[in-house]
């Protein structure tokens, strides 16, 4: 529990502004989450960190940052709060009436810069895209988290 507490709140603070980090930094972090995984489930070193991580149902690091992204995009598109993040945030309008359009997808402005490109405005239209639309559809908080959490660990743990 302490190792939890002291290092995991750690990882976990603020790193959805890790979106679009470089693979040298996630790989860092990915290291310290894999020795706290060893720590906690007292397992020695011949034991994956994968299988670690899936058996305490602990997002690796690249996927934590896009849950808890995503997380954040739909607590603005329902609750519409916080005011500054809701007022980024467009939803799609097709001139064209190609598809349905219920998918409910948002749009992202155009930037020339990988800087301008992890801003939230460009970077919570590509993470809420990339989500199934089954996932785009929930209106409850719980259902979406718990859902979504099930959805990135299918992501994290497929068999490759």
């Amino acid at each position: 529990m302490v190792a939890c507490a002291l290092v995991g709140s750690r990882l976990d603070y603020a790193n959805s502004v890790l979106f679009g980090t470089t693979q040298k930094n996630i790989s860092k972090l990915q290291k310290a989450q894999n020795l706290l995984a060893r720590v906690v489930a007292c397992s020695p070193q011949s034991c994956s960190p994968r299988t670690l991580l899936q058996q305490l149902h602990w997002l690796p690091i690249k996927h934590s940052i896009d849950f808890k992204r995503a997380n954040i995009n739909f607590r603005t598109l329902y609750s519409s709060q916080p005011a500054y993040l809701r007022s980024s945030l467009h939803a799609c309008h097709s001139t064209r009436s190609l598809r349905p359009s219920n998918t409910n997808l948002l749009s992202a402005p155009f930037v020339r810069t990988s800087f301008g490109s992890r801003s939230f405005s460009v970077a919570a239209p590509k993470i809420w895209n990339s989500l199934p639309l089954s996932l785009r559809t929930f209106t409850s908080p719980d259902t979406f988290h718990r859902h979504l959490k099930t959805h990135y660990c299918q992501q994290a743990f497929q068999s490759t």
